[in-house]
């Protein structure tokens, strides 16, 4: 199945930057997993939800175990940017999520991949719901 990557938009804010400008190097993680959550609730797996934040109890751990990126143009103070997510790998226990950062020509400024690892008691994997819907997201090339 071809799909379309998730898409989400920000603007870099002066919180964002160095004192050059420039976006920080590490709020690209920031802003990448602002977009990894708001692809999760989208899919219908609020992080929220999933954690059990307010309930008794933890439900599902999918903590960062990788996470690497490569910056290839400035992101300044201003700019309005558009961050696409792909499903790049889904795994028993794990799954990557890729990130292309494009400024408003369209030129790839960073990119950015995490790889999220399930830690349970049970040892089970991922819930079979959330693998198929993120595996349902990989692009076919």
């Amino acid at each position: 199945m071809l799909v379309e990557p998730y898409a989400y938009s920000l603007r870099i804010r002066l919180h964002d930057t160095d004192a050059a400008g420039v976006l920080f190097y590490g709020h690209l993680f920031r802003h990448a997993h602002d977009a990894y959550e708001s692809f999760m609730e989208q899919l219908g797996f609020p992080l929220r939800d999933l954690i059990g934040a307010g309930d008794a109890g933890p439900k599902v751990r999918l903590p960062i175990t990788r996470a690497k990126a490569r910056y290839e143009r400035p992101l300044r103070l201003g700019d309005r940017v558009q961050v696409e997510l792909r499903v790049a790998e889904v795994r028993r226990r794990s799954f990557a999520i890729a990130y292309r950062f494009l400024d408003e020509q369209g030129y790839t400024c960073a990119t950015a991949q995490t790889l999220h690892c399930l830690v349970s008691e049970d040892d089970a994997g991922l819930p079979a719901k959330m693998r198929d819907a993120l595996t349902a997201c990989i692009e076919v090339q």
